[in-house]
């Protein structure tokens, strides 16, 4: 086929004009039954690479992505346009997915996006020696590679699938983000014969700016002060998932029209704030890095980053969901040096130390062991606990085994000793990436050529796009009127526990601030960790604000407060205060049965959860029958202690249990 052949083919079934030269190339090779790497800055369109020639071959063209939007969106439009088109995804049903599998075996199915994952699937594993497939696609490569910035376990396991397939079976890899390195890995993992395709990655229509900052204050005010002036709508990318709550709460407070969006939500919220993106609904998103991969919206006019990111090829990843259109995009990326600590936290997370690999080697040494009865021998996360089983599996030290309904894991006998030259490799190699990222903010050279450089791009473009190379430098600039418009907000603005649960008659409370986003936390540290005496009075006017913005004009018949484990009579002493305030009754007869930890010791929920279960107990339970409570702490991490306490209120037979506390800590869920 020629290009002119195909061109007619595709202007009557995409409705496009012509390929683009790198696109034709790479649609060539695949026609003729080869392997190839493609490389190419987003918004190329490297989905029209394994699209166009899907629709030609006789079988199933299968598509593993690990977007679930893209898969949305890509399916949407491609029936749109009449082709047969599919995905099987985690927040379908399993009937729902079982169903579209059936109707791949029996060639129902041109376009299959799949997500990695299913290759643990005993059903799709089957499914596909079932299936006529005609052509895989690994789309985000640079997720198999371990030196990628993505890097999925599931992955690997797909490349054991394409190197089972028939010589003459095409397989495409694409991705917008691989350095030299991540390039030669993906190359070696899929075989010979690979043809590799390198775009440039340029983007000239950006204008990139660097913005120093002393503080998040600074950063919130200058977005209250700009943000309205940017053209056009844009994405807002934060740290964690708190920060988006922060600052769409911020805008809604300045009246400025925005969405808080990240990976905690429910599938149909995503949905229907994607789709309000496509529409401009709204002047920003505030997103974790949850949104934006597959979103395919060409007039993104600005993305700015709260945060530094972990390296730069997660910024260009990011950044380069704009101005697809080839229209002027602003990328905007606050600087503040002591905004390293999030970004070495998620390298410490994406590969735990050696020492916590021991931890749960010595713990499957002595017994054959669940993920969750690992989580209490060894106190690690959950995500840890997850990176390590992959890590250990494939080096043959441990294996999966099924008993019953359950998956257990079990040392292997004679297994080889932890090999830790790659972990610490990559560690070092991540911790390299961090400083780079670092050096992109600090330099005085083009940035937009340090980051094409970093990728592997070697174009001698002269570059004037950046505050570096002809563009004006941002300086932020405060005055009293906004400092005050920010501290009123705080005074308003009072973040949400949710406590709820089936089961117990706890509802949803509310706390009076985050901990470590203003001076709350430090007043908090002083009074029980730096013999500072009582909690000071503003924490009572402030907690009694969001007590009332809360809870309004409501009455309570009790106020109780969780007894210390080590702040002797601080959570007393406050409990009494706001009684007094609000006349509600307080008693004292709720305390441990027994002895218990600091929750802070423990770093993931199971133990938590153990450390407080059964360890409270109430002198006089008749007095709680029918009562509503008002129930108060200092501090609300997990909510392990308050739900506890909730569920043996709500045994004692409490009509409401209603808990307010002082501060809710930052941490948790970070995307």
């Amino acid at each position: 086929m020629t290009q002119q052949e195909a061109e007619i083919i595709l202007q009557r079934t995409f409705n496009l004009s012509h390929f683009y030269d790198e696109q034709w190339i790479t649609i060539e090779k695949i026609l003729k039954g080869e392997r190839v790497l493609l490389i190419e800055k987003t918004g190329f369109g490297k989905s029209l690479c394994f699209q166009f020639p899907a629709i030609l071959f006789k079988g199933t063209t299968v598509i593993f992505s690990p977007l679930i939007a893209l898969m949305r969106d890509q399916v949407k439009k491609l029936n749109s346009l009449g082709i047969s088109a599919k995905c099987v995804n985690s927040e379908q049903i399993p009937e729902e997915n079982s169903q579209i599998i059936s109707d791949a075996k029996a060639g129902e199915v041109k376009i299959l996006y799949i997500a990695p994952e299913r290759q643990e699937n005993s059903e799709w594993i089957e499914a596909t020696r079932q299936m006529n497939l005609s052509m895989v696609v690994v789309d985000e490569a640079h997720c198999i590679s371990v030196w990628g910035h993505d890097f999925r376990p599931a992955f690997r396991r797909i490349i054991n699938l394409v190197n089972l397939l028939p010589k003459g079976l095409p397989v495409l890899a694409t991705t917008a983000t691989a350095t030299k390195r991540v390039e030669t890995d993906i190359a070696q993992q899929m075989g010979g014969n690979l043809t590799i395709i390198r775009g440039n990655l340029m983007r000239d229509n950006f204008r990139l700016y660097v913005i120093k900052v002393n503080s998040e204050d600074d950063k919130l005010i200058w977005l209250g002060q700009n943000i309205e002036k940017l053209p056009g709508s844009g994405i807002l990318y934060t740290g964690t998932r708190v920060d988006t709550e922060i600052y769409s709460k911020w805008f809604e407070f300045l009246k400025i029209s925005s969405v808080g969006y990240n990976a905690g939500l429910d599938a149909d919220s995503r949905i229907a704030i994607e789709a309000g993106l496509m529409q401009n609904k709204w002047k920003c998103i505030i997103s974790t890095n949850a949104l934006g991969m597959g979103i395919d919206k060409s007039d993104i006019r600005f993305i700015i980053h709260t945060q530094i990111p972990q390296s730069p090829i997660h910024y260009y990843q990011e950044i380069g969901r704009a101005g697809r259109d080839n229209q002027p995009a602003y990328i905007i990326l606050f600087y503040n040096p002591e905004d390293k600590k999030l970004p070495e936290a998620f390298i410490e997370g994406g590969r735990p130390s050696i020492s916590k690999y021991e931890k749960v080697i010595a713990a499957v040494k002595n017994e054959m062991l669940g993920e969750r009865n690992l989580m209490r021998q060894t106190n690690l996360k959950q995500t840890q606990i997850r990176v390590i089983k992959a890590d250990l599996i494939e080096q043959k030290i441990i294996r999966e085994v099924t008993i019953g309904r359950s998956k257990m894991f079990e040392y292997i006998t004679d297994a080889p000793p932890l090999n830790t030259k790659t972990f610490e490799e990559l560690r070092a190699s991540k911790t390299r990436d961090l400083e780079k990222m670092i050096e992109y903010a600090e330099t005085t050279q083009s940035r937009m050529k340090y980051l094409c450089d970093y990728l592997g791009d070697s174009s001698t473009h002269s570059f004037t796009n950046c505050d570096n190379t002809g563009l004006n430098k941002i300086i932020v600039s405060i005055n009293d009127e906004w400092r005050q418009r920010l501290q009123d907000f705080r005074e308003d603005y009072f973040p949400v526990l949710e406590v709820k649960t089936k089961g117990t008659n706890l509802i949803n409370g509310v706390a009076a601030s985050y901990y470590g986003v203003s001076n709350v936390g430090i007043a908090l540290h002083r009074s029980k960790y730096e013999n500072g005496g009582d909690f000071p009075d503003f924490l009572l006017r402030l907690i009694l604000k969001a007590y009332r913005k809360k809870f309004e004009q409501e009455k309570f018949d009790l106020i109780l407060y969780v007894p210390p484990t080590k702040s002797g009579e601080l959570v007393k002493n406050f409990a009494v205060k706001v009684s007094q305030v609000l006349k509600f009754p307080i008693s004292h007869n709720l305390i441990k049965q027994r002895v218990t930890s600091e929750q802070k010791v423990f770093e993931n929920s199971i133990l938590k959860s153990d450390n407080v279960k059964d360890a409270f107990t109430y002198k006089n339970p008749q007095e709680i029958r029918g009562k509503t409570i008002l129930l108060i702490d200092d501090i609300f991490d997990s909510g392990a202690t308050i739900k506890e306490i909730g569920k043996y209120l709500t045994n004692l037979g409490a009509l409401k249990i209603a808990p307010l506390v002082i501060a809710r800590t930052v941490g948790g869920d970070l995307i």
